[in-house]
């Protein structure tokens, strides 16, 4: 498993929750293409373990596509601006025709969204790490008292691990 193949390796619960949460958040930023940098600066900021934060931001890419458009609508509302004509679908046709055009076009647009993302980004950090360092903890505790077992046993056999 690979969250205890981490906790092996000597993260704390913590800090692997805090990871995760990172790495689901900043995964959805709604940026395509800026994710990778974004978790990789928060894994070194932070501390955090690079490998988990970015695997768990490859796993939400999905989520971060089905995301953009309510971040788009969220700050519309937020900022009083006029909502974009285009659908998800046509803006990533739009990018796959003239990237630069479409970029240019859509700047405001962009703007809106990640300032949404802003207002609900720490909180949803913040959630998320709460949430998720319990059940890190009691991983690492079953993981402790699994390792413990076998070492008893092994001590009592006169093996050593």
């Amino acid at each position: 498993m690979p969250l205890v193949d981490l906790l092996r390796q000597g993260i704390t619960p913590e800090k692997l929750a805090l990871s995760l949460a990172f790495g689901i958040c900043l995964g959805v930023f709604p940026v395509l293409g800026s994710t990778t940098i974004l978790c990789s600066l928060a894994a070194l900021i932070f501390r955090l373990n690079l490998p988990a934060i970015n695997l768990i931001n490859w796993f939400v890419y999905p989520l971060q596509i089905a995301l953009i458009m309510p971040f788009i609508r969220m700050g519309e509302k937020l900022l009083g601006a006029k909502p974009v004509p285009y659908t998800l679908t046509q803006m990533i046709t739009m990018l796959r025709t003239d990237m630069w055009a479409t970029i240019t076009a859509l700047w405001h647009t962009t703007m809106h969204a990640i300032f949404a993302w802003f207002i609900v980004g720490p909180l949803m950090i913040w959630v998320l790490y709460k949430s998720l360092t319990p059940g890190m903890r009691s991983i690492a505790r079953a993981y402790h008292t699994r390792r413990n077992a076998e070492a008893q046993e092994a001590s009592a056999e006169g093996k050593t691990l």
